[in-house]
């Protein structure tokens, strides 16, 4: 059962319950105060177990990953996919804040009635939840597998679902630069806000991002890693400074380096106990930048939750 009468976790909300009464859709966010420090929190534990734990509107961005049932591993099986998805995607609308995203990796690549993808995951979500369909984001890549049963493929999908119409969203702060020649074509562009062409481009929803090679920098081990310029994207846009995001699929723990890189607290979880050891590497990696000493590592709920509240009441002092 939730625990939703616990005073620190309400308490917690109260920066939430403020932001949510002023017009947070319409900010950026330069419009919010940058902590010194953020919470971070890594847990050996069952998506389920996790997700009850949380109280009512608690997150800002849920950023998943989820197992495609593809027995690729004892991880990745389930006997049946969505009655399994259907648990966490409705737990995940009862966290998810009134101003909150929700972003879920996927493909299409249904083999059987076992299998899961997007394509069930949309029709639960339209047909048993609330949760609103904004965009469904193309990540594009040179670099693939090559296939000869079937066309190469070259890119994976995400979708991002909302709780309400009222969802937070920083375009701003993901604008992509014009080159020379598109910038002075798009300043002579009528339709176009000058003021928004000097901040760069929409991205549009088709990113052409490379994958992970074998010997790229930020690799930590895991076979599903994501780059962090992917990640990053979507937690510089979908969420605030300070603000909460939840990845309970965690495999690399890519998630809660972006988010120490970007001033988010951060709640991972994975029933892979390596899931540790990734994270591990992420920190080790970030030693030598003005990251090392910028979060701090949890070890439980509570405190994580009781970190945030005591920053909230201090910057209200």
């Amino acid at each position: 059962m939730a625990i939703h009468n616990k005073s620190h976790f309400n308490s917690g909300l109260m920066q939430l319950n403020r932001m949510s009464k002023d017009n947070i859709k319409h900010k950026t966010s330069v419009d919010f105060k940058v902590p010194e420090k953020t919470n971070c929190i890594l847990l050996n534990k069952d998506c389920l177990e996790l997700l009850k734990s949380l109280p009512d509107n608690s997150i800002q961005l849920i950023l998943i990953d989820p197992p495609y049932n593809l027995d690729l591993a004892n991880w990745d099986t389930y006997e049946n996919y969505i009655e399994w998805a259907a648990k966490w995607l409705d737990e995940s609308y009862r966290v998810l804040s009134p101003n909150g995203n929700i972003v879920i990796f996927g493909g299409t690549q249904f083999q059987n009635v076992k299998s899961g993808d997007l394509i069930e995951i949309i029709y639960y979500c339209r047909h048993k939840t609330k949760f609103r369909l904004v965009n469904t984001i193309i990540w594009y890549y040179k670099n693939g597998m090559s296939a000869h049963r079937y066309f190469a493929n070259r890119h994976e999908e995400a979708i991002w679902l909302t709780k309400t119409g009222k969802y937070y969203f920083d375009l701003d702060s993901v604008r992509v630069p014009y080159g020379e020649k598109e910038l002075r074509d798009a300043l002579k562009d009528k339709r176009l806000n000058p003021e928004n062409v000097k901040k760069g481009k929409n991205p549009t929803n088709v990113w052409e991002i490379g994958r992970l090679n074998g010997n790229s920098l930020e690799r930590v081990g895991h076979p599903t890693q994501k780059p962090l310029e992917i990640i990053r994207r979507f937690v510089k846009s979908l969420s605030y400074p300070d603000s909460v995001v939840l990845d309970f699929f965690a495999g690399s723990g890519t998630t809660g380096r972006v988010c120490i890189e970007e001033k988010r607290n951060c709640i991972m979880c994975d029933t892979d106990i390596q899931s540790k050891t990734f994270f591990k590497k992420h920190i080790e990696k970030m030693q030598e930048t003005i990251f090392s000493n910028s979060f701090t590592e949890n070890e439980n709920i509570d405190s994580f939750f009781e970190d945030i509240n005591k920053r909230t009441v201090d910057s209200d002092d």
